[in-house]
């Protein structure tokens, strides 16, 4: 399953850029006011840290069919090859995602909620769905059995459409998305460490320290190579 950064903060962006094997940054236009600042050229420094080859995924602001192609377009001219521009799963939503998946455009359908709309934008053309699991937890309902159910429709109509979950609050959703079938995972920076961090990792490392220091002192092996 690709992991997809989902942040605004570029400090936040250099360092799992450098230090985790994402596949590329998520924004929304929430993300990007908390910034605040110029956005054009926010985004701009987003693509150059990241690189040519991974994803951005940037969402319209416009509501109106005419006007979400537009911005579409605009954005995708922008930032280049690999952006996905996400549009929200709305009627004048798919209607756009109808005309730019047939340009070529490539989309991501936002604020997915059920597998009928993801069933929807999949015909409509689109590139990525992105269900939106802590979010459905929240009104009584199993956004990893949404998932599932996406999987499973995409899977029967031999759907191109990838699923991104995303709305994370755990480490676990995160895992549970993965086994439910989803291709991605759109995930905050604080949910992302926890998909690394282990205190009996912590305990064992340690350990490996304290094994080698009370048998050979500081010196570590690849001084001791250096030496030969």
């Amino acid at each position: 399953m690709k992991l997809i950064l989902d942040t605004a903060d570029l400090n936040e962006i250099r360092y799992f850029n450098t230090y985790y094997p994402i596949a590329g940054v998520t924004t929304n236009p929430s993300i990007l006011a908390r910034e605040g600042g110029d956005v054009l050229a926010l985004l701009r420094a987003i693509r150059e840290e990241i690189g040519a080859e991974k994803e951005l995924h940037v969402q319209v602001v416009e509501t109106e069919y005419a006007r979400m192609v537009e911005e579409a377009k605009a954005i995708a001219a922008f930032l280049g090859a690999h952006t996905y521009v996400k549009i929200p799963a709305t009627d004048q939503g798919l209607r756009a995602v109808m005309t730019l998946s047939g340009q070529g455009c490539g989309v991501t359908v936002t604020a997915v909620l059920s597998a009928a709309q993801a069933l929807l934008a999949s015909n409509a053309g689109a590139a990525y769905v992105a269900p939106y699991v802590s979010r459905l937890e929240n009104l009584c309902e199993s956004g990893i059995d949404m998932v599932a159910d996406i999987a499973a429709v995409f899977a029967s109509a031999g759907s191109r459409t990838e699923i991104l979950s995303a709305s994370f609050k755990t480490a676990r959703e995160v895992l549970d998305a993965a086994l439910a079938g989803s291709h991605a995972a759109t995930i905050a920076p604080e949910v992302m460490r926890r998909l690394l961090a282990h205190p009996a990792t912590d305990k064992s490392i340690a350990g490996f320290s304290s094994d080698w220091a009370g048998a050979f002192g500081r010196v570590t092996l690849l001084e001791l190579l250096s030496r030969r």
